[in-house]
């Protein structure tokens, strides 16, 4: 029987918050994009990973909701909408529209927003989010090409996405415990609050959130706010000491890592490996011209167990230059279906092991090798773990980094860890 659902708007935020649920030992079920068939053996913790964070909202709010369907017939009767831990959405949504369906759908007259991750150095203050020491809004977030986020305030970014009144439950409230929490929650509940913003900067305040709204039918936020779940559902009995624990596959050699992220810190991280790996670039120009043929040829040269990085990782300048050329939506789509045929490449020359930064790229890659469902493994970083699947009848591991996380080392990190 599964004891939470959950919906994630991109497959690296889905698998970010599969991994802090997999730190419970217990067997979760990662799902990219809504399962074709009904339910079979279904895991405590089921994770349905969307594409939906920049679709049209009522494209989004469809596939949200046929999301909870699937999970309903799971089991489930809590759930959770997992969206970024830097809130990315625009006026429109999709945050808020999702979380007002959900709630509708499941007759829920309140629910949180924490999309806080201290380990990740996120964290919100009398309702502003921080990224390490930076108000939202001056961190590089400002810049992102698909949701740059102008303003801090959670309140003023969820407002004019929802149709009921926006409230906050701040740090003074969340320190005092979560019965404080649970007050300050039914007070504004009276005053027909249905969407309260929720204060964390640590741990400890995630744990206190955890345990006041642990009964609510529907959660949202970022994945950490969901971390502590699993500890209070086994204290209570709602979730079985003895659930199924993961059973990993041994792999062959071999190893890539394909970045489309063009992250702050994706730009570091691919840095440091190009440091003793082999790379190749990826150019949007050059692709939407020639094609990914190059690449692949490059590829295909490659000795299986050499370091190698294929990568469109490039600096604010360079990624705006194409996007001015090629469009937005052009620019991400060439560079997405390139790493995609790449990463079917690598797997037919024998690669079991995937190191894949960025969300879109994420997506476009697991869709590529056939990839519906994985179980969760071993956390390579907060919020980042390896999942096991099967790709052409070949067991394969896969880690989806969102762009910002993991230190400076991760590609070396991920793969020593494997």
């Amino acid at each position: 029987m599964t004891v939470l659902g959950c919906i994630a708007d991109d497959f690296t935020g889905a698998t970010d918050l599969a991994g802090l649920l997999a730190r419970s030992g217990v067997k979760v079920n990662l799902h990219m994009g809504v399962p074709d068939g009904p339910p079979e053996d279904p895991a405590a913790f089921e994770v349905i990973a969307l594409k939906c964070r920049t679709e049209p909202v009522a494209e989004a709010v469809a596939e949200c909701l046929r999301a909870l369907d699937w999970l309903q017939a799971a089991g489930a009767a809590r759930f959770f909408w997992k969206y970024c831990s830097t809130f990315d959405s625009t006026a429109d949504g999709n945050i808020g529209p999702v979380a007002e369906a959900l709630m509708a759908k499941l007759g829920a007259d309140q629910t949180i927003y924490c999309p806080a991750f201290p380990e990740n150095g996120r964290s919100i203050f009398m309702g502003n989010l921080f990224v390490e020491e930076q108000p939202l809004a001056e961190s590089p977030m400002r810049d992102h090409p698909l949701t740059p986020m102008r303003d801090s305030n959670l309140m003023r970014l969820l407002a004019p996405q929802v149709t009921k009144p926006v409230g906050l439950a701040n740090r003074l409230v969340v320190e005092k415990g979560a019965a404080a929490l649970k007050t300050r929650l039914a007070a504004l509940k009276r005053d027909g609050v249905a969407h309260v913003v929720v204060d964390a900067v640590s741990n400890d305040d995630l744990s206190v959130i955890a345990e006041a709204c642990r009964d609510m039918t529907l959660l949202t936020g970022g994945s950490a706010v969901a971390m502590a779940l699993p500890a209070l559902y086994m204290k209570d009995g709602t979730l079985a000491a003895d659930a199924p624990k993961l059973d990993a596959p041994t792999l062959e050699e071999g190893a890539i890592v394909l970045s489309g992220s063009c992250s702050a810190m994706t730009r570091a991280q691919v840095a440091a490996y190009l440091e003793h790996a082999d790379g190749y670039r990826l150019d949007p120009l050059d692709l939407a011209q020639n094609g990914a043929s190059a690449a692949l040829a490059w590829l295909e040269q490659q000795p299986a167990t050499r370091a190698k990085i294929i990568y469109a990782t490039a600096e604010p300048d360079a990624v705006k230059a194409a996007q001015d050329k090629l469009g937005v939506a052009k620019a991400g789509a060439v560079v997405e279906d390139a790493l995609a045929a790449l990463a079917v490449k690598a797997r037919d020359l024998g690669t079991r092991r995937f190191v894949v930064a960025g969300g879109e790229t994420s997506g476009a890659v697991t869709k590529a090798l056939g990839v519906t469902q994985l179980t969760i493994g071993a956390e390579i970083a907060p919020g980042v773990p390896w999942c096991f699947a099967q790709s052409a009848g070949c067991d394969i591991a896969l880690t989806l980094k969102s762009g910002n996380f993991g230190a400076v080392s991760f590609f070396d990190d991920a793969l020593a860890k494997l």
